[in-house]
């Protein structure tokens, strides 16, 4: 077999909520393909991702007596410009998404308890596909900014859940509620 040849590889026996037995990133050969979106109507979509960053007691108590400000500056702030950036940069780093227009990109973060800081984002576009990488991608880009941001502190930080909140547009909405 040539180099550029590879071996059908074994489709997926999973069936989507469509019936439809076949990952959309794979081609009838079984090799990895971008889906093609170019017969789609553009609608208006948006999806919500969070994750979350756990601290060691002393550590949080430390952060919240700074505001979230380190050495390093203002980690919430920095936190927000990495993960914007990511959501615009979303198709650099995942093989096969689409290069979109993005709308808009929300961030909001809390303590969602005396150790856990909530990180969401929130991205629009109105295109052919959904947000929900780009979403995903800002979260989690966000909470590693906060970990290098606080490292100083300690390591004993943990990274998690990463999770889709929910989506709109495109064929159907999803709230991670309703599961």
């Amino acid at each position: 077999m040539r180099r550029s040849e590879s071996p059908p590889q074994p489709r997926s026996r999973a069936r989507t909520r469509s019936g439809d037995d076949r990952l959309s990133h794979l081609d009838s050969a079984g090799r990895p393909t971008m889906v093609d979106v170019g017969d789609k109507v553009d609608s208006d979509r948006s999806a919500e991702a969070e994750c979350r960053v756990r601290f060691p007691a002393v550590m949080a108590a430390r952060l919240r007596e700074t505001e979230l400000r380190t050495a390093k500056g203002a980690v919430i702030d920095v936190a927000v410009v990495a993960g914007t950036l990511a959501v615009k940069r979303c198709p650099d780093l995942i093989p096969f998404c689409h290069p979109l227009p993005i709308d808009g990109c929300q961030f909001a973060v809390e303590w969602r308890s005396a150790t856990v800081l909530d990180i969401r984002c929130r991205v629009r576009t109105r295109h052919r596909t959904g947000v929900e990488m780009e979403a995903l991608t800002g979260v989690t880009v966000a909470a590693l900014t906060v970990y290098d941001m606080c490292k100083a502190l300690g390591h004993g930080m943990v990274i998690g859940p990463a999770r889709l909140r929910g989506k709109r547009g495109g064929k159907r909405d999803f709230s991670s509620d309703a599961e």
